[in-house]
């Protein structure tokens, strides 16, 4: 996981509130049940895993930030920060969910080789999250930016957004059925502009420049993605394309 990225729940629940509420079609895709185990995996503040819990479920969530750790439990969640790449559970769920955390960890075999043994036979993993050509025009727009400041902004990338083919094989490898994986192009309206979205998902991009950099930084990104993501009515919208993907251990 990118170590430059830090999340604020009261941040993320302004800019970044979408990405729960449309977390629908995974939920259910997931057909939770009533009185099933289930790891939500990286769980940001809860809003999913509370949504799990009122549905009789019996749920744990995991993620890599103690701030939003802490927000599930000030929901009455059971949450614990963990690392996705290297989770301990034993073979004790019916079910592993996620909802756009996935391609925050850029070791995919350790991740699904986690959730195999965190599941009982059986069980099955559901998920969704940036797939291949996922906030494409977004991430040229920074490392662009980032090239006239002489640096390489490829290699603050934080995201791993992988084609249907490349993670279909990785599954496979380990040790799943697939029954359901899709792309789907998803350009999504922001709350808050493009500055917002910049704030809480680019800050990896963003760390070599001085905090005085940063406002003016911002600036020339968001003038160079205008006429491709700002609508005529002056709507921004973030070019997502997601992965998601229900498979069987």
């Amino acid at each position: 996981m990118s170590t430059q990225q830090t999340w604020d729940p009261d941040t993320y629940a302004r800019n970044a509130r979408f990405v729960s509420d449309l977390g629908a079609p995974v939920l259910e895709l997931l057909a939770p049940q009533s009185g099933e185990r289930i790891l939500d995996l990286g769980c940001g503040d809860g809003a999913l895993t509370a949504k799990l819990v009122a549905l009789g479920c019996s749920v744990l969530g995991v993620d890599a930030s103690e701030a939003q750790v802490e927000a599930c439990r000030r929901l009455g969640l059971d949450a614990r920060v963990g690392d996705g790449e290297r989770l301990k559970c034993g073979a004790e769920f019916d079910a592993v969910f996620s909802n756009a955390a996935l391609h925050w960890m850029k070791r995919p075999d350790d991740v699904i080789a986690g959730v195999s043994r965190a599941l009982k036979a059986g069980g099955r993993f559901v998920a969704e999250f940036g797939g291949f050509g996922c906030v494409e025009k977004i991430k040229r727009a920074l490392i662009a930016s980032l090239a006239t400041r002489g640096i390489d902004g490829e290699r603050l990338n934080p995201w791993y957004f992988p084609t249907v083919e490349d993670y279909s094989a990785r599954l496979v490898r380990g040790g799943f059925a697939i029954r359901y994986i899709a792309l789907i192009p998803r350009p999504t309206p922001l709350p808050t502009e493009i500055n917002g979205w910049l704030d809480t998902f680019a800050q990896s991009f963003m760390a070599p420049l001085e905090a005085s950099e940063r406002a003016g930084f911002i600036a020339e990104v968001r003038e160079s993605l205008r006429p491709e993501l700002c609508s005529a009515d002056g709507k921004w919208f973030a070019d997502y394309v997601r992965l998601r993907f229900a498979a069987d251990k």
